[in-house]
């Protein structure tokens, strides 16, 4: 899965040909580690119809605030969906589940 950093989030996510899955998340949530798995699996399945990146929110506070997202505009975990560039749908708190994961990837994959 792509680290995403400042750096990298135009270029692998804003300019993608493909529909992209950011995954915001941190060492420090357990939610986030126990998802993680299912994540990479994921991953593999759509693989070729959907990139896949993760973003270390405690180690990219740049890119966090570039983001213009506010300690309220981001709960972790959090799974952005982006299609053309702009995000259209987001999966955010402790209740994210891998189904609903794989609801709003069918979703962004069939529009």
């Amino acid at each position: 899965m792509l680290e995403l950093t400042k750096e990298t989030y135009q270029k692998e996510v804003l300019e993608s040909d493909l529909p992209v899955l950011v995954d915001f998340w941190s060492i420090r949530c357990d939610k986030c580690m126990d998802l993680m798995p299912d994540v990479e699996r994921l991953e593999q399945a759509y693989s070729g119809k959907v990139r896949f990146g993760k973003v270390d929110c405690p180690k990219n506070r740049r890119l966090i605030a570039s983001l213009r997202v506010g300690h309220m505009g981001l709960r972790l975990p959090g799974f952005w969906f982006y299609r053309d560039g702009e995000v259209v749908d987001k999966l955010m708190g402790e209740d994210v589940t891998e189904e609903a994961i794989v609801e709003k990837l069918d979703q962004l994959i069939q529009e």
